[in-house]
């Protein structure tokens, strides 16, 4: 009977060893190896050991830093994110955000980290998740180092990379607490817009009223759009006729403000003042 009872403690504890073996390699051991090609791991499987230790230094809330670890990798020549010709790249973002906010969140950090010019490809909108895919043509892969730190200046979070292959990366971003990092609107603090390819936005949450004034070289004809905190649509105001001046009432509900033209901003030649007043 004894000998029996010490087969099955035997038995049981060689089980959860392996169990606890398993459960290490499912989370940062096989999150590394995801990153790399599986004869680079093996030949470096000493190397890496080192370098990640202690593995607790890769964890953030009970979940491996992803973001930590592929620095890792790349700062000890283990990971090379640049191609020898450029590739077509295809990244894939998925969040539990508005879909609207967070389209306007990754095109405004794509493109300051470089990236202008992007297809989307696919967007697909659950009760749980958003996903939205799109594909760009680069000499190198998006570097999640700067990709996050693009993101933190909105208070949004990588919180999982998956390298589905070295043309081909997912991304799950939290936006928990994420917002638009855009200029604030104020009273009696005026504002020059300079001449963009790109319509402005603005914070407008703590003004009342807005007179913008375009300068003389201007042929503006004015588009003015109203969103929420979540980026929901409020007003817009299209004006089919030339502007020197406009005088706005910002909506009470009104976050973000977007100013442009009808047309195309290349009727915005020079600069357009702008004159907040009123607190709220």
């Amino acid at each position: 009977m004894v000998k029996i009872v010490l087969s099955f403690l035997l038995l049981f504890s060689f089980s959860f060893s392996d169990e606890l073996s398993e459960s290490k390699d499912n989370n940062l051991t096989s999150k590394i190896k995801s990153f790399l090609d599986e004869g680079v791991y093996e030949k470096n499987k000493s190397f890496i050991d080192i370098i990640f230790d202690p593995e607790s230094d890769y964890y953030v809330n009970k979940r491996v830093d992803v973001v930590k670890v592929v620095e890792t990798l790349k700062e000890n020549g283990l990971l090379n994110l640049f191609y020898k010709s450029p590739q077509e790249i295809q990244l894939n973002f998925i969040t539990s955000g508005s879909p609207l906010f967070f389209v306007k969140l990754m095109g405004d950090t794509l493109r300051n980290i470089g990236y202008y010019r992007y297809v989307t490809t696919a967007s697909t909108l659950s009760s749980s998740e958003f996903t939205w895919s799109i594909n760009l043509t680069s000499e190198y892969a998006t570097d999640p180092l700067i990709l996050q730190t693009e993101l933190n200046k909105n208070g949004a979070n990588i919180i999982d990379i998956n390298r589905k292959s070295k043309t081909e990366w997912m991304y799950v971003v939290d936006m928990g607490n994420s917002f638009l990092n855009l200029l604030e609107l104020e009273n009696s603090q005026d504002i020059k817009l300079k001449r963009s390819l790109y319509a402005h936005w603005l914070n407008c949450s703590k003004i009342k009223e807005l007179k913008i004034i375009s300068s003389r070289r201007n042929n503006w004809y004015p588009y003015i759009a109203y969103y929420d905190a979540s980026l929901h649509l409020l007003k817009v105001i299209k004006e089919d006729e030339r502007y020197n001046k406009i005088n706005l009432e910002i909506p009470k509900e009104a976050k973000y403000i977007k100013i442009s033209d009808l047309y195309s901003l290349k009727n915005v030649k020079d600069e357009l003042t702008l004159y907040p007043s009123g607190s709220r």
